[in-house]
This record gives C-alpha cells, structure tokens and sequence, in this order.
C-alpha cells in the first residue's frame, strides 16, 4: 500500500519524471516529493533548517534600540536640567542673607538681597489644590456622561468641544478672568465673607478681586479638559463583561458604574489628575494676570493678593539683575522638585493599585 507508482495517471501530477525515489516503498503517509525539490530549491527538511536565519539586523531589533535610546534621552535631559539650575542658583543662594526656604519676602536685587521661597510656593500648592478640587469632580461627571450616558451623536461633538479648550493658549484664559471674570468672583467673594466671614478662609475686610480665588478657577477651567479627555479614553475602556456582568445581577447603572467602571478606571483616573496638578503647578502667564502678587502665607482665598512661583518668575525676570535672575532660577528649582515629587508620588500610587489589582485577579 505504501508503494508509489513509477508514472502518475495524471499528466499534470508529475508523468514520467517521478524519481527513482518514489518507486521505492517509503512507508505508509509519505507524500510524494514536490517538484521544485527536483530543482534543487526546496529548503534542507529538519531541524531549523525550514525556518529563515536570524538577520544580525532587523527592523525589531533597530526599533528597540531607538526606543531604549529615547527612554535614556528623557533621564539624560531631567539630569541636564537639574545640573543647569543648581549651577545657576548656587551663586545667588549664596548671596542670599536669609534662609532661602523658610523666608516669605522677595527682594533679590538689594544691596544686600534677601529672599525666600516660602510665600511663593505656599501661593502655588493653594492655587493648584483649589483648581483641582473644583475641577476633577465636574471632570469626572463630564467624562462619565460622555461616556456611559450621552448619545453618541451628542457625546462625539461635545466631548471634541472639551478637548478644544486644551489647546487655548494659557495668556487668553488669563485676560479671560481678568477682565471677565473678575468682577463675578468678586460680588461671590462679597457674599461669601457676608454669610461665611467667620471661616478663616473667607474672613477679611477687603479688597476682593484679583485673589487666590480668582487664580484657581481660572486653573480650575484649564485644568479641567485635560483631566476629562483622559478619564473618558480609561472609561470607556472598562471591559464590557464586567458591566454586562453587574447589569445581569440586577445593578441599576449607578451602581453598575461604581462597582465596575470606577474601581477599572481608577489607576487611569489618578494619572489624569496627577497631569492636571502638573499643569496647574507649572502655569505662568494665567496667573501672573489674576493674581495680587503679595508675599504672604494666608489661607484666606478671597482677599487680594498670592502669589506663585511661576507667576512670580514672569513678573520679576525683566527687572532683575545677575542675583535676582539666580534667585528666579532658584525658585524654578523648588518648583522643579515639587513637580518632580508629585510625579513620583503618582506613579507610586499607581503601581501599588496595579500591584493589588494584579494580586486580587
């Protein structure tokens, strides 16, 4: 049965030209040799010997360099910009006759200067942890109704809509609130210290304008597409198993979006805000515009005045000399650790949510 016949029935299927091989009795299941092994051109059979030789250089193999080489490049230039302003902020701290970290008032280009950073960056963590509280509840609603609950034809024109407001260029934001916005926030300052005056942070007799209140919603506005963008995108990620899931035990869609899509997204939703603090400890030319450039530590949001390291660089640097302008890049360098320190503490969080998620499953 094994045996195979010296001509094929068929003209087409070999003829004449069967080897010598195939009148052989190969065994039960050998097929016949095809014809490109009469040729000399079928691979050694075997082994590897079927499968292509490595190429000393691929495409993967140069993809993976670039992409270690970029990884390296942003180390290499967080390490450049440490290094550039410790070495242009040493000179000035040195000439600095007061603690440079503790100290409140900013007079650099004094015969004697004296500076510190302490009102400066008490002004920029309060504007930024107000922007945030305003906006990253109001993002989470946008992004869950776009999401979970709008129509598509709505939710796609709206939600292109948000995602246009990050791309305002910060300076119109800032004339925004000074010259309109302005004037509301401070008929609400009026009303909050007449009704609210025995709280510390809306005490005070005035002025009101041009304060921390002021400064934060305008953060607040520009903070608020950025966190709504990336925590829409984690949303309507969540797996639609697991919101099938809760809807088939009889969850109404609350609760279905707080047992499913919150704890799913909440990794996603961390990193979102972590972003929008950046951009709100970073911005200058908003704030510079709405703030009262005091150096003072208050709570007190309403009152005019705050201030912030950024705001304070862009409204100082002209008028600087040499000690002033490294007492600046000196200031850009707390500002530096603290954005530093806020990035770490949310890739922690998150890699420690990743971590139980991982161990939970």
């Amino acid at each position: 049965m094994g045996d195979y016949p010296s001509r094929s029935a068929n003209p087409s299927a070999g003829g004449p030209g069967v080897t010598a091989r195939h009148t052989g009795s190969a065994g039960t299941g050998v097929s016949p040799i095809p014809p490109d092994d009469r040729l000399g051109s079928r691979p050694p059979l075997g082994g590897g010997g079927a499968l292509p030789t490595k190429a000393r250089f691929s495409m993967e193999s140069g993809f993976r360099g670039l992409s270690t080489a970029a990884g390296a490049m942003v180390l290499v230039i967080i390490v450049a910009i440490a290094i550039f302003l410790i070495s242009k902020a040493v000179p000035a701290l040195h000439a600095d006759t007061e603690n440079f970290l503790t100290y409140k008032a900013w007079f650099p280009n004094d015969a004697q200067p004296h500076f510190g950073i302490a009102a400066l960056a008490f002004g920029t963590l309060l504007t930024s942890v107000i922007a945030l509280i305003v906006a990253v509840p109001i993002a989470l609603g946008i992004a869950l109704f776009l999401s979970h609950y709008a129509p598509k034809r709505l939710a796609t024109p709206l939600g292109f809509v948000i995602d246009l407001l990050a791309a305002v260029p910060s300076v119109v934001f800032g004339l925004w609130g000074r010259d309109v916005l302005s004037e509301p926030v401070q008929s609400f300052s009026v009303w909050l210290n007449k009704y609210f005056g025995w709280l510390p942070i809306f005490g005070g007799d005035g002025p009101f304008g041009r304060s921390i209140l002021l400064g934060s919603l305008v953060l607040a506005i520009m903070v608020l597409p950025i966190v709504t963008s990336l925590s829409r995108e984690v949303f309507q990620q969540t797996p639609g198993m697991n919101e099938e899931a809760a809807l088939a035990l009889g969850a109404t869609k609350w609760e279905m979006i707080r047992t499913a899509v919150l704890p799913y997204g909440k990794p996603g939703v961390i990193a979102a805000v972590m972003l929008g603090l950046g951009r709100a400890l970073g911005e200058t030319i908003a704030l510079a515009l709405t703030l009262g450039t005091t150096f003072t530590i208050s709570f007190n949001v309403i009152q005019s005045g705050g201030n912030s390291i950024a705001a304070n660089i862009a409204n100082t640097f002209g008028e600087a000399n040499a000690t002033g302008r490294g007492a600046l890049i000196a200031s850009g360098l707390v500002l530096f650790a603290i954005t530093l320190v806020v990035n770490m503490a949310a890739r922690a969080i998150i890699y420690r949510r990743r971590e139980f998620r991982d161990s939970a499953a």
